[in-house]
């Protein structure tokens, strides 16, 4: 029997390809990755730009959001590759699409890209504002982090309690003494370069091990916000310090990627953004021997990612005893 065929034309190919940069501020940061894309779709629709879709009985717009932040956090580096079937003005397209989101998301750059292009996130750069601690504190917090061999911490997931290290995944970290003096007073200000990993390492885990390890606690929740994420270069892949040495180096300025800047005439989206958001550090030694995932660095013996208990699904999917149980009444 032949497989049943979608009725109607065949959708439109693809013209031009584009790399959207979008902030996420305010009261957006409490939206989750789910809303923000329903709310980019309508922003698409609202602005009349010729998406394209994909094909087969569903089709959906070829929009895709690598390295979305996590819910909870703001974030000034938030990127999206949209795909039109007409050729648009990457200036026009930024214009109609920010006038089309809600408040709180905000397009920043809009660039074309090549068939051959892609976007390479695999660091980002955050700031954390620690309210109700101590500069001192917090500086002696990031160097016992930094001088660790490990830091693991546990989370919750959908398999169950995850232990994984966040050590591996710091490049630097490191106190914004200049931030604080300009903005908030009796509050600490960390900047944290962290890679991309699997399972992800979020700030908020890091804050874990900090509270863990120096009982490092603020008085209300801290503030996240990512400055820029991009390509790690193999110098700044090295950035993390060898354990013992001293590497909570104190900033006396932000060192946040300028990629607000435009991009050059001529040059590709991928370039631009290897170029405006590549994270500085010094050394090339450790990336070529940084561990791909955290689950490297589990101790011999641990559980990995396809072992341990499940949390039990609503349907009971996924989980070792609900199937158990089912065989059992099956031979009853």
């Amino acid at each position: 029997m032949a497989r049943p065929v979608p009725a109607g034309p065949p959708p439109a190919p693809i013209a031009q390809r584009l790399a959207i940069r979008y902030a996420k501020r305010g009261r957006m940061r409490f939206a989750s990755h789910r809303d923000i894309a329903r709310a980019v779709e309508r922003g698409v629709r609202k602005a009349g730009l010729p998406v394209g879709y994909s094909a087969g009985f569903s089709p959906h717009p070829k929009i895709s959001y690598p390295g979305g932040a996590p819910t909870g956090t703001a974030s000034e580096a938030e990127y999206l590759e949209l795909s039109l079937t007409g050729s648009c003005d990457p200036a026009d397209v930024r214009e109609r699409l920010d006038a089309a989101l809600p408040d709180g998301i905000d397009v920043i750059e809009v660039a074309e890209m090549s068939t051959s292009d892609a976007l390479l996130l695999e660091a980002s750069e955050w700031e954390v504002l620690l309210p109700g601690v101590a500069p001192e504190a917090a500086a002696s917090a990031a160097e016992a982090f930094l001088a660790a061999p490990v830091a693991e911490v546990e989370r919750l997931t959908s398999k169950g309690i995850r232990r994984f290290d966040t050590r591996a995944a710091v490049v630097t970290l490191e106190l914004d003494r200049r931030a604080r003096e300009e903005r908030d007073a009796g509050c600490a200000i960390l900047r944290m370069v962290v890679r991309q990993m699997t399972p992800a390492v979020r700030p908020d885990d890091i804050l874990a091990a900090l509270r863990h390890m120096s009982a490092l606690e603020p008085s209300s929740p801290p503030l996240v916000t990512r400055l820029a994420q991009g390509p790690l270069g193999r110098e700044a892949a090295a950035g993390t310090p060898a354990p013992g040495g001293s590497g909570a180096a104190e900033s006396s300025g932000p060192s946040r990627p300028t990629a607000e800047e435009p991009l050059p005439a001529g040059q590709s989206a991928a370039q631009g953004q290897e170029k405006a958001t590549c994270l500085d550090a010094e050394g090339a030694e450790a990336a070529r021997t940084a561990p791909l995932s955290a689950y490297e660095q589990l101790p011999r013996g641990a559980e990995g990612p396809d072992t341990g208990p499940r949390a039990r699904e609503p349907d009971g999917r996924d989980c070792p005893d609900a199937r158990n149980r089912a065989t059992e009444q099956t031979v009853r």
